[in-house]
């Protein structure tokens, strides 16, 4: 039998709506975050029947609510069934972020802001690079954007329409899983994992999200982290038998620390689950903050997804971490460091890279004051002569220039002729004398030439 096959396109099953096909085979199906910068870091998105875990260990933030009020949102725009398990669910819907209306993109006017101030601020040297690509550090939302919808454009400013949530309600796409109950521990992990079954068997003509926004909250009880190493096992389990649903979990601040834990608690997290991110903001460390003023955190990722493949996609697709372009496709170590910030319109994830001159906002066109130096062509004795306490103290360097055997200029007579035609003597062009560095013991920040 020839192993020849013919060239064509490969004939899939209708698409769910809000959801594409992975870059990285036909056999996974993606559905976007509702972020199109972590979308990239996961390779194109996270696949269904696999689950997501962000841990925020700041508590002064609430970086890991935002990532999952993105992901409620994205499943409200694209129609897709939510299922969100916390004891404030309702209240938790009505605070997410919505896209403006009549606005097709919010990244598209930022980004002709930027343009205009650039613009204004033209280059006055080097005007050739005028006409170069500026530097980017995360991804454009054009590459997501097409006629599927696959990834919206929210704004942070604006909230979601109470018809919206309300119509959703009615038609049974959104429900809410009350976690409140006289039950705690185990007996409550077991009855919560019982209850997500059951509202999974459904037709799967739409894509399913679970979302569960504070895990090992106060209103779960005292869990262990046995019972939260369970719960995630578990309902990665399930996940895997409903291809259509996938799963966004945060977990409460204090459970997101090896104090708690132990030691490797968040590589425990990572194995899990399907894609594991710490997302350890700035604002616990002020030293962090002056360092990266423009930066809220930095992201740390402890495992990706990887359906029906041995090497996550992310390896190959994310234009963020890098590893494609630095090894040229065979893999490598030269990982790119990631870091988030929220704007006022939208959270994003980007490249870290320091400021002009390696952290100083403004570029320096003169010497620091501490650079300055005293230049004496006056000899060495005199020096000696006008030292004085003052100057010894002014914390300023002074250098003096010594010539080593200074000698007149010699006259060679000429004895051959002895006419008075040419001039009784030539004189003879002086050398250049050398100079010498010394040290001086008894004043260091002196220097002798």
């Amino acid at each position: 039998m020839s192993s020849f096959k013919r060239k064509g396109s490969v004939k899939l099953a209708p698409g769910l709506s809000g959801t594409r096909v992975s870059p990285a085979t036909s056999l996974t199906t993606i559905t976007s975050t509702g972020i199109p910068s972590l979308d990239d870091i996961l390779g194109g998105g996270l696949p269904l029947s696999c689950s997501l875990l962000i841990a925020a260990p700041d508590l002064h933030s609430s970086y890991g609510d935002l990532v999952q009020k993105y992901f409620i949102a994205q499943g409200l725009a694209s129609q897709h069934r939510l299922l969100i398990v916390d004891a404030n669910a309702e209240a938790f819907t009505k605070d997410i972020m919505w896209s403006p209306p009549g606005r097709s993109s919010i990244t598209d006017r930022d980004e002709d802001e930027k343009s205009r101030q650039q613009e204004d601020q033209k280059i006055k040297i080097a005007w050739r690079y005028e006409q170069m690509k500026p530097f980017q550090t995360t991804v454009s939302t054009s590459s997501y954007q097409s006629i599927d919808d696959y990834c919206h454009n929210f704004d942070l400013g604006g909230r979601v329409p109470t018809s919206v949530i309300d119509r959703a309600l009615h038609s049974g796409r959104l429900s809410f899983l009350d976690v409140q109950s006289s039950d705690w521990g185990s007996t409550l992990i077991s009855e919560v994992l019982n209850r997500i079954r059951g509202a999974l068997k459904c037709d799967a003509s739409e894509a399913i999200r679970i979302c569960v926004p504070a895990l090992g909250s106060p209103s779960w009880g005292e869990l262990r982290h046995e019972e939260i190493l369970y719960f995630l096992h578990s309902l990665r389990a399930i996940l895997r038998e409903h291809p259509t649903a996938c799963a966004s979990i945060s977990l409460a601040p204090h459970l997101t620390t090896e104090a708690w834990g132990g030691t490797g608690w968040l590589q425990k997290l990572g194995w899990v689950t399907d894609a594991a991110f710490t997302l350890a903001a700035f604002s616990a460390d002020p030293s962090l903050t002056m360092t990266f003023p423009n930066y809220h955190g930095l992201l740390h990722i402890h495992s990706l997804p990887a359906p029906h493949s041995i090497i996550p996609p992310s390896d190959k697709f994310s234009t963020l971490r890098g590893l494609s372009a630095s090894a040229g496709g065979i893999g490598g170590n030269s990982e790119n460091n990631l870091t988030f910030k929220s704007t006022r319109k939208r959270l994003i994830f980007e490249t870290l890279h320091l400021d002009i001159e390696g952290g100083v906002g403004e570029r320096r066109t003169t010497p620091s004051a501490a650079s300055t130096v005293e230049l004496s062509s006056e000899t060495h004795d005199h020096l000696h002569e006008s030292t004085s306490p003052t100057s010894q103290t002014s914390g300023v360097a002074a250098v003096q220039v010594v010539l080593e055997n200074p000698e007149p200029p010699k006259i060679v007579h000429d004895a051959t002729d002895g006419d008075d035609k040419g001039t009784e003597g030539l004189e003879e062009k002086p050398k250049k004398p050398k100079k010498r560095v010394a040290f001086r013991a008894d004043r260091p920040d002196l220097y002798d030439f």
